[in-house]
């Protein structure tokens, strides 16, 4: 009889302290879901730029297109930042998702922890860039063969021969030399007869 209540307790011991263990564990688990998470969506974001901002669907100014835009002061809920932390994810409802993007250099941000948020893939150009055949082809310059230059002799240089020819009547004439000097002597004779003449 002893045993039996033995067994009877040592059973509804076991059963009480595995109740109790789960109800230990529910509890926890109810606090922890209460709790609020580091990744609260209790952040806003408050523009305090004197303009009017970009909202773009993506972190970035080259890649992303705008999308909408937010005036000075106007608030947004924050969902989560880029990996570099220089974006912020906010609800924008005309966005793609109903998301967008801000830049952390024009807007406040309320505490809080945000997750990190990869970037959404950037949209494919639908006219890919491609270099036009014949353009390409006119800048090409392959060199054409020719021929070398072929060296053609001149032809032999022929040397003229000169033959004096006999003067007609060469016994008969006189030297100019002769000439020349007889003149030069008859003007010194006149040079002299002026002289002595006019003594």
């Amino acid at each position: 009889m002893k045993r039996y209540w033995f067994k009877t307790i040592f059973w509804m011991a076991t059963f009480a302290v595995l109740l109790a263990l789960a109800l230990g564990a529910s509890q926890r688990t109810d606090a922890l879901a209460q709790a609020p998470t580091p990744d609260s969506p209790d952040v806003f974001i408050t523009v305090n730029y004197s303009e009017q901002i970009n909202v773009r669907n993506g972190p970035g100014t080259v890649l992303y297109d705008i999308i909408g835009y937010m005036q000075p002061g106007e608030s947004a809920q924050a969902l989560g930042v880029s990996p570099g932390r220089d974006w912020v994810q906010i609800v924008f409802p005309a966005g793609p998702g109903g998301v967008g993007w801000v830049h952390t250099s024009l807007i406040s941000i309320s505490s809080g922890n945000l997750q990190i948020v990869e970037p959404p893939p950037t949209v494919t150009p639908l006219v890919t860039p491609t270099i036009d055949p014949t353009l390409a082809a006119a800048y090409i310059f392959e060199p054409t063969v020719t021929r070398r230059p072929t060296f053609t002799p001149p032809p032999p240089l022929e040397i003229p021969q000169f033959t004096a020819l006999p003067a007609a009547g060469a016994k008969n004439s006189v030297p100019l030399g002769a000439l020349v000097i007889g003149s030069g002597l008859l003007g010194v004779f006149g040079f002299l007869f002026s002289l002595l003449r006019r003594r």
